[in-house]
């Protein structure tokens, strides 16, 4: 054998004897000092640019003992190599000179942003290049900076000359640009040197800005507004190599929206100039917002658009449901919402409120200002069924300024207390049975298999009136709805428009109503039916079961109807059946259709009202108009005026800033406040309040 094939018989001889030792395919080499290869799929084997040194990197990974060479990626073998790789596999070494292996661990290489030799021609500088002013020549050094992947020093910068040098210590490179006499332009002077500088020991940039970060990232903002810091950091690390904090990030995001949007304080400022333009283009609206103060920090805002007030009390449901949704904006505050249900069972907006902050006081003049609203456009006030959750200030509310009215309870808010107190999914399951219960006999039949479950959760039930939240004991018409859950039903579109200023808020709300009035009115002249498609569903089911009812006429209005389920008396005079169902949902139940078809009468006339196409389209036949930009209304303003009183009332933001971390995802509410905290005992020294880990009594 000659001397290449003696080396290479003798290495993978040694090599398998390693392998049959350690399951890390290790390779001892030398006979005083062991020198360890790993050859894992975790670590690639790189030849470092000094002779006969390796380093193994952790971020490259090595599959089926793949060799990888720096530079060329190949070694060149003369007659008399130093390191080869045969195509077996097999690792030659020659005896002359041992190569010296050096695990990750034991050689540390600095992160570095190698400088890039080669100029972007849209970075490269010039001597001779012009600049509008100085704050041009600044930006386009520091996008040149961060493009060639080195830092610079500003020395001198003023309206006529600017001076900067690299950051690195003992770099020559330098740049100098001035203004001359006569020119309103910055032109580079000199630039002194080259860099001998390699690059950027760490992994951010001093020139990376905040400002920078916004103008790199400002056209991809404009197009998705909803695009997340964190994606803003991957992306300028993939493209620059750089990485940033999500602060700073975040920071750069909120200076271009407030470009693109206005600034969370302009938008407190435009609220009255807002509010007349509402007025304004919407005639009838009610659009009105206070200050409190001396500041005159924005307080409360109350809008309407006459659209919805014509639609809600000519032809909706007189079904009102009250909620709210925190704003999640720059400064704190809460969004009021009261919205009806058209025929067709969607919601329908009526009225919007925003306060400073959630409390008894702000219900109180919400629902006064709602009031106002109605009393103003009704002749006699109707009689309304409210649906909310227990919270005293809707209650208290409710009462003072809706005394006739039915005052329900939200079921979802009901069962989310109760499944929080009794956390069995059988017990909720059985108190919205019992909820959707239409007679007492069933409901108290709920209530006992609850009590056999668990007696205080019977309890806990009984003590919440069932005249306010039970369909068997409610007094008015839900018309079949026992949540008020309006948050959740527009959660697609009103998160999104709670994180924006009050006035853009506002406006992509009015976006919404206005588009879909326009939807919902265009749809429902394709109908053909007497009755909206979910009322149509609802009469044909209700005749399909009819089929099978044994129909005895007493007289003229009376009934007598006998199906499997037992019998019931109906009265279509009065439009009443004894099991309830008429005069719960507005619409026959399966018992008064099989009356009304026995005395051949049409179904359809014996439907509330508001259940008919013609109520529907009547509900949107106005139209809520679109608000001019705000570029406009101060001109707008003066025309309208014309010499009369100008509105210069200014509001100023509220004082309470929103705090940092995350919100709280569930509001404390008004029945746990006072709830008594557990009592918690310590095992150590046998005294309350704390626990043993945490104990410091001495024993």
């Amino acid at each position: 054998l000659d001397l290449r094939q003696a080396h290479t018989l003798g290495l993978s001889q040694a090599h398998d004897l390693a392998l049959r030792r350690s399951h890390d395919h290790s390779l001892g080499l030398g006979h005083s000092h062991e020198h360890e290869l790993a050859l894992g799929q975790s670590h690639g084997l790189a030849l470092a640019p000094h002779p006969h040194e390796l380093d193994l990197s952790d971020n490259h990974g090595l599959h089926g003992h793949e060799l990888t060479i720096a530079e060329n990626h190949e070694l060149a073998m003369d007659h008399n190599p130093d390191l080869g790789v045969s195509s077996g596999q097999e690792l030659v070494i020659s005896s002359e000179q041992p190569p010296s292996v050096v695990t990750s661990q034991a050689l540390v290489t600095p992160i570095r942003q190698s400088r890039a030799l080669v100029a972007d021609p849209s970075h490269e500088l010039t001597v001779g290049q012009e600049f509008p002013d100085v704050k041009s020549c600044r930006r386009a050094l520091r996008d040149a900076a961060i493009a060639l992947h080195f830092e610079i020093q500003t020395v001198k910068s003023d309206k006529t000359r600017f001076t900067a040098k690299c950051a690195s210590e003992g770099c020559p490179w330098r740049i100098h640009a001035a203004k001359l006499p006569g020119v309103p332009t910055f032109t580079i002077r000199t630039i002194h040197a080259q860099h001998t500088c390699e690059g950027i020991t760490h992994l951010g940039h001093q020139q990376a800005s905040v400002g920078w970060v916004a103008s790199s990232m400002e056209d991809r903002l404009r197009e998705n507004p909803s695009y997340k810091p964190k994606d803003i950091l991957e992306d300028i690390h993939r493209l620059h190599g750089i990485t940033l904090t999500y602060k700073q990030a975040w920071r750069g995001k909120e200076r271009i929206m407030a470009a693109v949007r206005g600034s969370f304080e302009e938008g407190y400022r435009l609220l009255p100039q807002y509010c007349e333009q509402i007025k304004r283009t919407n005639p009838g609206s009610i659009a009105s917002v206070y200050g409190i103060g001396p500041d005159n920090c924005f307080q409360r805002l109350f809008i309407s658009f006459y659209a919805s007030i014509y639609g809600f009390v000519n032809a909706c449901r007189p079904l009102l449901g009250l909620d709210r949704t925190v704003l999640k904006s720059k400064y704190l505050g809460t969004l009021l919402f009261a919205t009806g249900f058209d025929g067709d069972g969607a919601l329908f907006p009526l009225a919007f409120g925003v306060v400073d902050e959630e409390n008894e006081e702000s219900w109180m003049w919400f629902l006064s200002e709602l009031h106002n609203l109605l009393e103003m456009n009704t002749e006699n006030m109707p009689r309304l069924t409210i649906l909310s959750d227990r919270q005293k200030g809707i209650v208290d509310g409710v009462e003072a300024n809706f005394p006739t009215a039915f005052h329900g309870f939200c079921m979802r808010h009901l069962s989310e207390s109760f499944r929080k107190e009794f956390n069995n999914p059988m017990l909720v399951n059985l108190l919205w049975e019992a909820a959707y219960a239409l007679t007492v006999i069933e409901f108290e039949a709920k209530i006992l298999e609850i009590e056999e479950i668990s007696q205080d959760a019977a309890y806990w039930i009984r003590r919440v009136p069932p005249r306010l939240w039970a369909t068997a004991y409610f007094e008015g018409t839900r018309f079949g709805h026992l949540t008020a859950n309006i948050v959740e039903s527009l959660n697609t579109w009103m998160l999104e428009a709670s994180g924006l200023p009050i006035v853009q808020m506002m406006e992509s709300i009015r976006r919404q109503l206005m588009t879909w009035f326009n939807e919902r009115r265009e749809t429902s002249m394709q109908w053909n039916s007497i009755l909206v498609p979910s009322a149509e569903r609802r009469v044909a089911d209700a005749i399909d079961q009819a089929r099978n009812y044994q129909v005895l006429r007493a007289n003229e209005a009376e009934f007598e109807v006998i199906s499997h389920e037992g019998t019931n008396i109906v009265d279509i005079r009065n439009r009443c059946c004894l099991c309830r169902g008429w005069q719960l949902y507005g619409l026959p139940c399966s018992h008064a259709v099989a009356a009304l078809i026995s005395c051949r009468q049409n179904v359809n006339r014996f439907t509330e009202s508001c259940f008919t196409v013609t109520n529907y389209r009547k509900t949107y036949s106005q139209t809520i108009h679109p608000v001019p930009d705000k570029t406009l209304w101060k001109e707008l303003s003066e025309n309208a005026q014309n010499g009369g009183d100008k509105v210069d009332i200014v509001i100023a933001p509220p004082k309470s800033l929103r705090p940092p971390g995350r919100p709280r995802k569930k509001r404390v509410r008004a029945e746990d406040r006072d709830r008594v905290k557990r009592v918690v005992h310590c095992s150590r020294c046998n005294q309350t309040g704390h626990f043993r880990t945490t104990c410091t009594t001495p024993i």
